[in-house]
This record gives C-alpha cells, sequence and structure tokens, in this order.
C-alpha cells in the first residue's frame, strides 16, 4: 500500500470526508456506490487480495471497521474475508496466499493473463496498462506487472477512478474467470473479488460469451514470453521507438 493510500485509508476509518486524490468525470456508467465509497471499496479490496504477511495482519481491524460502513453487498463479503484472515494461522494462509495465486493459472491475479494467455498480445496490453497509468500520471514500480488486480484497484481508489473503471470493465471476463475458480477452490479469497464485482455492472451479452468461450477454451496458449512488453519505449529505452503507442483505445487493439 502507498503512504497516500495508507492516509487515506486511515482518514476513511477515522470518520472523515476522504476527498478523492482526482477529480475525474463520470464518462463511463457510474455503479451505484458514491464515489467515496467506491474509492473504498476498491482499496480494501486491493489490500485484501495482498499477500497476507504481518503488515496486511496490523491492518485487518482497520479494513473490517471500514468494511462495516459500506452496504452489504460490498460490505459484508470482505469483512467475511477479513475475519478469517485474523482468525486464521498466519504462516498457513501464507502457503494458502501461494498456492492460490502462484501455482494455478485458473486463478490469476493478473488480468491481461484471461484473455491473451502466454502470447506476444498480452505483452501489447501489458504495455497499454502501464501506458494508461502513465498518462494519469502515475508511474508504478518494476517489481509488480501494471495488470495485476490489487494494482488496478489502489489505483482506482486513490488515482484516477475513470481509468480503473474503464481498465476493470475492459477486462471483465478475467474477474468474472477469477471468481469461477476461487469458487471451485472454495478460497476465501473469493469474498474479495465477489465484493468487487457487486461494484461493477452486471455482464452484458458480449461479456458473457466470453466468459463461456474462454471457460470452455482456455486462454491462447502461445508460449513467447512477455516478448511484447519491450515494445514500451520507456521500458526498454530504443532513439527508434521514440514515437510508439499502442495505449489507443484500452480494448486489447492498438488504433
Amino acid at each position: 500500500m502507498t503512504p497516500k493510500a495508507a492516509e487515506w485509508l486511515g482518514r476513511l476509518v477515522g470518520g472523515q470526508r476522504a476527498e478523492p486524490m482526482a477529480s475525474p468525470r463520470r464518462r463511463h456508467p457510474a455503479p451505484e456506490l458514491p464515489e467515496a465509497q467506491l474509492r473504498m471499496a476498491w482499496q480494501l479490496t486491493s489490500l485484501l487480495l495482498g499477500y497476507p504477511d504481518e503488515r496486511l495482519r496490523e491492518l485487518l481491524p482497520a479494513i473490517g471497521e471500514a468494511a462495516m460502513r459500506l452496504p452489504d453487498a460490498v460490505g459484508v463479503p470482505l469483512l467475511h474475508l477479513t475475519q478469517h484472515l485474523a482468525d486464521a494461522d498466519a504462516a498457513k494462509e501464507c502457503t494458502a496466499y501461494v498456492d492460490t495465486f502462484d501455482t494455478t493459472r485458473k486463478c490469476a491475479l493478473h488480468l491481461t493473463y484471461y484473455a491473451h494467455g502466454d502470447t506476444r498480445k498480452r505483452g501489447i496490453a501489458l504495455v497499454q496498462f502501464k501506458q494508461a497509468y502513465r498518462r494519469a500520471g502515475l508511474e508504478i514500480s518494476e517489481d509488480e506487472l501494471p495488470d495485476h488486480l490489487s494494482v488496478v484497484l489502489e489505483f482506482g481508489a486513490t488515482g484516477s477512478l475513470d481509468v480503473a473503471w474503464k481498465l476493470l470493465n475492459d477486462h471483465r471476463t478475467g474477474i468474472e474467470l477469477l471468481q469461477l475458480g476461487l469458487d471451485a477452490k472454495n478460497s476465501p479469497w473469493a469474498d474479495a473479488v465477489t465484493a468487487l464485482r457487486a461494484t461493477l455492472p452486471p455482464l452484458d451479452g458480449t461479456q458473457a460469451e466470453a466468459v463461456a468461450r474462454l471457460l470452455a477454451e482456455g486462454p491462447p496458449n502461445e508460449e513467447v514470453g512477455l516478448a511484447g512488453y519491450a515494445l514500451d519505449p520507456r521500458l526498454n529505452p530504443h532513439p527508434a521507438d521514440d514515437d510508439l503507442d499502442l495505449s489507443l483505445d484500452l480494448t486489447g487493439a492498438p488504433r
């Protein structure tokens, strides 16, 4: 969690009104939650989808108190997960987290994996995520891929709500498949995704068809690593690439 996010969460728990760290215009269909509650929900979900180390465990009381301020559809599943993590053996939960998210791709927290698998298109999609953050004024660290769900949610909670909203909805299929994967494992982290989905619009017909198709076929499996990531001139600078722009509409296809 960034220092800004920690300060913002503290203000929420303290009962103060948390002013948005950005004031985006609503260009996309808004969920029923007011903006302040949406940011809170996404910040709490981002934290609870993180590795359950001692730092997170220390935050659980504050997370639980903040979750109680949210509508039941969002707050109750977040409270369930918070209580589970508080009651569970810390070492066992760390092992369970790795077993859930790091050893099976059916529960990947990286949103572009579901649509693109390990193909060159995924590399391009990762560049688009990073460029979207950069245009909104955020430079993320190099120790995490930009499509990690916790990264997207914290960006929406503490930065540009609009950009995160579009990224999440453009990759809604991945969120639905993550929910199915966690449900199949009877994972406690399924509650975090349930809460997130309660903040998003219902699936439209095209999204439902995409979920069904990927559930039947799985993601593409062209094994080319993340070579496309090198196409971002700021990640792998080459003077000839200065004018490269892959991010244009954030839908996965360059303009």
